[in-house]
């Protein structure tokens, strides 16, 4: 079911596909300890940050739903991602084909209330998209910051598990019977 990426806009941010150009960004982003502190241990290679936004595309033109890039509407920089995916990841309790939705930002925009903005406008059009179905997200225990944005938008704790090593807490939003 391929799929162009639906363009979003909330008061500060339009949330769109990758660009190419977004690319000098992007590896900037997960260069930073403030952001990729919670994700990995070191920095992620350049080839490994590619790889990752060929991800985000090719989820929108397999699955037909992925990650937006998220650009401040001021600016016009890219300040990050949200959305959803679907990984195939090696987990037990395993997370199905539940929808996974994650968010990220760089890190001179965590504190701005821009992960909120973007995750309910993400949670709106994905209600649409899912027809309401169950959906989940897994966050490294200590990121404290993204575990509120998960509560706020109705993401439940249900396990704590290791995840390549490393301890996770995977939650969920149940879906609408």
């Amino acid at each position: 079911m391929p799929s162009a990426v639906p363009v979003l806009e909330t008061a500060r941010l339009i949330m769109r596909g990758y660009r190419v150009d977004d690319y000098p960004a992007f590896l900037a982003m997960h260069q930073e300890p403030a952001f990729y502190r919670y994700l990995s241990p070191a920095p992620m290679p350049q080839e490994e940050v590619w790889k990752n936004m060929l991800r985000s595309a090719g989820h929108w033109a397999l699955l037909g739903y992925g990650f937006w890039a998220l650009e401040e509407k001021a600016t016009g920089q890219f300040i990050g991602g949200v959305g959803y995916l679907h990984l195939k990841r090696d987990l037990d309790p395993p997370l199905g084909d539940a929808p996974e939705m994650g968010w990220v930002l760089a890190a001179g925009a965590h504190g701005k209330g821009y992960a909120s903005e973007a995750v309910a406008a993400a949670i709106a059009w994905g209600d649409a998209y899912f027809d309401h179905a169950r959906t989940v997200c897994i966050i490294d225990p200590e990121n404290v910051a993204s575990l509120r944005v998960a509560e706020k938008f109705g993401f439940r704790e249900y396990a704590r598990v290791p995840y390549h090593g490393e301890p996770i807490v995977l939650l969920e939003r149940p879906g609408k019977q």
